[in-house]
C-alpha cells in the first residue's frame, strides 16, 4: 500500500489516548480517521484532540466508516477475543493491546478467525519487544554474547495506587499475573527463543490491598517457571512500590550476565543533601516505554503497508496467555 493507513481507534482510556495521539501525530504513513468509545466525554476529547476525526459509540459503528483500513483496541481484555474476530471479519488489519485474551480458548478463536483471512495483519501489543534496551538484549543472546541462557529474573513494579482504580478493574482483569506480568512472560519466552514451560509455582499476598480478596486477586507475587531444556524464569509482580514504576530484567548465561531496566531515574538527577542520596522514580509506564509504544506502531503500520508479516505471532500471544493462567491457577492450589 503506498497511501496512508486510515485506521479507526477502540477505547480512549489513559492507555488509548496515548495511542491515539501517536497514531494522528507521530506515525508515518498512518491517518487516525475515527475514534470509538462508549463514553460522550472521551468521545469529546477526541473531536478536541484528534483533529475532528469521526467519532463513533462502539466497535460495530465505527467498522462501518467510510474508507477504514485497519481497527486499533485499546479495551477491556474480556472483549478482546472477540472484537478482533468482529473486526477481521469485516475486513480490516487489527492491532489489539495485550493480552490477547483470558483464556487460551478464545485466543484460538481469535487465531481461527485471523486463519481465515490470511491477508490482513493482526498484530497483539507487546510492545516491550519494540524498546530499544531489551531488543539489544535479544540480539547479544542471538549472537552469543551471553553464551547458553539458564536463568532470567523478571521485576515489574506498579507504584501504589491511592485512587483505588485497580480495585475497580481488577475483577475483568484476569488477575495479576495476566494483567501486570503478561509483559514479562512474553518476553522470558522470546529471549528463550520460544521454550516450552514445564512447571510453574505461585506465591501471592494482598496486604495492601485487601477489598482485593472479593474477586480472588493480589497485588504482590511471585512465580517461577521451568522451561524444557533446563531454563528457570522468575517473576516479581507488585502495584506496591513506593519507589514509582518499574520493569527490569536480568539474564543469566554461561558467559555473562545482562541487566535491562534497572534502577531508571526519571531523570538524571540525584540530591544529597543531611546525609541522604535521593533520585526520582519513574511516575509510570508511559516514561519508560513511550518510545517503544511508537516503534510498536510504526511496525504495525509497515506491516500494513508491505503485506506483513508482523514481528511476532498471534500463537506468541496465545502462549504467553496461557503461561499467566498457569500461574494464575498455580497461585489459587498453592
Amino acid at each position: 500500500m503506498s497511501d496512508a493507513i486510515s485506521i479507526g481507534i477502540v477505547g480512549l482510556g489513559r492507555l488509548g489516548r496515548r495511542h491515539a495521539e501517536n497514531l494522528a501525530f507521530r506515525v508515518a504513513g498512518a491517518k487516525l480517521v475515527a475514534a470509538a468509545s462508549p463514553l460522550p466525554e472521551e468521545r469529546a476529547w477526541a473531536g478536541k484532540a484528534l483533529n475532528g476525526v469521526a467519532t463513533y459509540s462502539g466497535l460495530p459503528e465505527l467498522l462501518e466508516h467510510p474508507g477504514l483500513d485497519a481497527v486499533w483496541l485499546v479495551t477491556p481484555t474480556s472483549l478482546h477475543a472477540d472484537q478482533v474476530i468482529a473486526s477481521v471479519r469485516a475486513g480490516k488489519h487489527v492491532f489489539c493491546e495485550k493480552p490477547l485474551a483470558l483464556a487460551p480458548d478464545d485466543c484460538d478463536r481469535a487465531i481461527a478467525a485471523a486463519a481465515e483471512h490470511p491477508e490482513k495483519v493482526v498484530m497483539i501489543g507487546f510492545m516491550r519487544r519494540f524498546d530499544p534496551a531489551y531488543a539489544e538484549a535479544k540480539r547479544m543472546i542471538e549472537a552469543g554474547a551471553l553464551g547458553k541462557i539458564f536463568a532470567i529474573r523478571c521485576v515489574s513494579e506498579d507504584p501504589v495506587d491511592p485512587s483505588g482504580f485497580f480495585v475497580r478493574f481488577a475483577p475483568t482483569s484476569g488477575g495479576i499475573f495476566l494483567d501486570c506480568c503478561i509483559h514479562d512472560i512474553d518476553l522470558v519466552r522470546w529471549m528463550l527463543g520460544g521454550a516450552e514451560p514445564a512447571s510453574v509455582a505461585a506465591v501471592g499476598s494482598r496486604v495492601l490491598t485487601p477489598a482485593l480478596e472479593a474477586c480472588g486477586d493480589v497485588d504482590t507475587a511471585s512465580a517461577v517457571v521451568s522451561f524444557k531444556g533446563g531454563a528457570i524464569a522468575d517473576f516479581y509482580v507488585t502495584r506496591t512500590s513506593h519507589r514509582g514504576y518499574e520493569a527490569s530484567m536480568t539474564i543469566v548465561g554461561s558467559k555473562a550476565t545482562l541487566d535491562v531496566g534497572r534502577a531508571i531515574p526519571k531523570i538524571p538527577l540525584t540530591l544529597e543533601s543531611g546525609g541522604r542520596r535521593s533520585v526520582a522514580g519513574l511516575t509510570d509506564f508511559f516514561d519508560r516505554f513511550g518510545e517503544a509504544f511508537l516503534h510498536e506502531a510504526r511496525a504495525f503500520v509497515d506491516a500494513v503497508r508491505n503485506g506483513g508479516p508482523t514481528p511476532l505471532s498471534l500463537e506468541d500471544a496465545r502462549e504467553a496467555t496461557r503461561l499467566a493462567c498457569a500461574m494464575r491457577a498455580a497461585l489459587k492450589v498453592g
